[in-house]
């Protein structure tokens, strides 16, 4: 404990205080939260090996190994950036990248931000909460310290991650109820609950959740739609409904029961060459313009079924540039555009090519793909292009309805 009481105390690279003085002036850490950001030090809950992310949670940059570099590892613990932790729902092995990051302690500004968004200061005494994904167990030992370790459960998939999480609040003082099963279903048996966190993405809020927040009780989830984009959703429960404003931008791993299957590219072309049956036409819209976080999520609560790829010249159009993070296909230079449908019935493309004031349009199948996500843009921007914060959530026993600016009339299933 002698050497964590000195790095605690640490001015240089690295030191806790340096954090959280970022995390106060991003007005993501307030004061209610310091003596648990004091008293739960990240680097008790990140393994050695990890994988720190950027900012804006597209991307991971090369392995930092605690062994071989101490202060790089621990300038990484106590940076404003994610760190992945494990890689292909832990099938990766060796020092490189995996393919899909699947386990990870977040980013501080975005776990901050989420507890902000739970009002656990509003809780009463023996208020419970209930986490999806438990990960590091960082979040289940901050949740716990406020709350008191009997009054928080948290489900993870991963028997693996859980074990180490267990591991971690131990070693941190901490208690907390972990229990290894699926995040969808909650976890009934410690309800009902004051507050819901999910610290992965869903696309689906699983009604089980609502189920088992009590009356005024508030639940806090990444929402991402199937054609891209992602906000914190802050839902109030009523009556057997949840409802509320996305709260910000995010960009979380999916709940491994929801991620996303994605047919293979060879199911809509069907052995034809391109432009194969598909109808040629013309937009004025530059499919570039619709590549951005926030486009894609709009244009996501409008067109479902729906997701893309973007093809450079001189890459392949199977699975070149996906849609998994903050950015989108509005890089530069010259691209074209994919649009499938999930049921692989309907593909669309638009040309991009820079300086151009019309695009090159081909659609094929019942659903005129680009048709659609050309409507939903246009009827965002009639809108004035709102923000995340103007959209909203209902969730209730027969499914959910996305709104702008307010619930009830003018809302649309998702």
């Amino acid at each position: 404990m002698t050497s964590r009481t000195q790095e605690m105390g640490s001015q240089g690279p690295g030191a806790p205080h340096a954090l959280a003085s970022v995390l106060v002036d991003a007005g993501a850490l307030a004061e209610d939260w310091l003596a648990a950001f004091r008293a739960v030090p990240r680097e008790l809950f990140v393994p050695d090996r990890i994988w720190p992310g950027v900012a804006d949670g597209s991307r991971q940059t090369a392995l930092v190994d605690r062994a071989k570099d101490p202060v790089a590892w621990r300038a990484a613990v106590y940076s404003d950036v994610p760190l992945t932790t494990q890689w292909d729902d832990g099938r990766h092995r060796g020092d490189g990248l995996g393919t899909r990051p699947t386990s990870s302690s977040s980013m501080p500004r975005m776990v901050f931000s989420m507890l902000a968004d739970l009002e656990v200061t509003a809780v009463r005494d023996g208020g419970r909460a209930l986490e999806i994904g438990t990960g590091t167990g960082w979040n289940a030992g901050l949740l716990a310290h406020r709350l008191g370790g009997g009054n928080v459960v948290s489900v993870e998939y991963d028997a693996t991650v859980a074990r180490a999480a267990v591991a971690n609040l131990r070693r941190a003082g901490l208690e907390a109820a972990v229990v290894v099963g699926d995040g969808r279903l909650g976890h009934g048996a410690g309800g009902p609950y004051s507050r819901t966190v999910a610290t992965c993405s869903v696309g689906d809020v699983p009604y089980d959740w609502v189920r088992q927040t009590e009356d005024g009780g508030i639940i806090v989830a990444p929402w991402g739609t199937e054609y891209g984009g992602e906000a914190v959703v802050r839902l109030i429960v009523a009556d057997g409904v949840a409802s509320g404003s996305f709260t910000r931008s995010s960009a979380f791993m999916r709940l491994r029961q929801q991620r996303l299957p994605r047919p293979p590219f060879a199911a809509y072309l069907r052995g034809r060459a391109w432009p194969a049956d598909g109808v040629r036409s013309t937009t004025s819209l530059s499919p570039a313009e619709t590549g951005g976080w926030l486009a894609q999520f709009v244009i996501g609560l409008r067109v479902p079924g729906v997701f893309w790829r973007a093809e450079r010249y001189g890459e392949k159009a199977d699975g070149a540039g996906e849609a998994d993070g903050t950015g989108g296909a509005d890089g530069g230079g010259a691209y074209t555009l994919w649009l499938y449908s999930a049921d692989t019935a309907s593909w669309a493309t638009a040309d991009v090519v820079p300086g151009a004031v019309e695009f090159a349009v081909v659609q094929s199948g019942p659903r005129a793909l680009w048709t659609e996500v050309e409507a939903a843009f246009r009827w965002w921007d009639r809108a004035g292009r709102p923000g995340f914060e103007r959209f909203g959530l209902t969730v209730g026993a027969d499914g959910q309805r996305a709104w702008l600016d307010r619930p009830g009339e003018g809302s649309w299933r998702v």
